[in-house]
């Protein structure tokens, strides 16, 4: 037996140590059948940290994270309240209602949407006449929150597709102005550079605060804002 000191054995650095060599977005291996446009979606949601969270977590969406976060800042969901989510699919913001302790809960979409209980889904036109009293039975008392995430299909033509946008906002905004229990809440998507301005001076009249939120797990690369607005003031 020799009496040298055993060799210590050569271990091989990992390649990509750095922070950056760590962090480097995954790319799709293969993109057959997807036009370029797919590709990067696809792309963009296997490295986007809320998609991956909310995928862990059991959300639907990552859009509950825009809600946990609107949440905990103004305080709009609590056990008991009656809620009515408008444009709930894949039903994100409804998952978050009630694991938050809301128990009454209603939402309407045009897609179908998997059973969330106990909440009750209608899949139609918010916009039918039909829709609006259908919610309130279902929910049995007046909200004391409307949440709204809805978005109109796009056409493609800027103007066209902006007062679409714009007659959702206004539509929800008379809804929840008309139903809402004094001091209830109303969150709804907007645009930055939309003319929202109409819409807002309602909301301004009928609410105590009014504010224009960004949350963090909207992408940072989108016009997407979303009102808050607070105190529905006495009728």
């Amino acid at each position: 037996m020799s009496d040298e000191p055993p060799r210590k054995r050569m271990v091989k650095l990992p390649s990509g140590g750095t922070e950056e060599g760590r962090t480097k977005p995954a790319r799709l291996k293969t993109a057959w059948k997807r036009t370029p446009s797919q590709q990067a979606w696809l792309e963009r949601q296997i490295n986007d940290p809320f998609s991956a969270q909310a995928r862990a977590h059991g959300y639907r969406s990552r859009a509950a994270y825009k809600l946990t976060e609107m949440d905990d800042r103004f305080r709009l969901l609590r056990p008991g309240a009656r809620v009515v989510d408008l444009g709930l699919a894949p039903g994100g913001w409804t998952q978050v209602a009630l694991e938050r302790g809301v128990t009454q809960i209603v939402g309407v979409d045009l897609l179908p949407v998997d059973p969330l209980p106990p909440a009750h889904i209608l899949q139609m036109d918010f916009t039918d006449p039909a829709c609006g009293p259908m919610l309130m039975e279902l929910l049995g008392g007046a909200p004391d929150v409307v949440l709204s995430d809805m978005a109109p299909n796009t056409v493609g033509h800027r103007r066209t597709d902006h007062l679409r946008i714009m007659g959702l906002i206004e539509i929800a905004a008379a809804f929840a102005i008309d139903v809402l229990k004094p001091g209830g809440a109303f969150v709804t998507k907007a645009f930055q550079g939309g003319e929202t301005h109409y819409v807002m001076g309602d909301l301004k009249r009928a609410f105590t605060e009014v504010k224009n939120v960004k949350p963090k797990a909207s992408r940072a690369d989108s016009s997407e804002v979303y009102i808050v607005a607070t105190g529905l003031k006495g009728r």
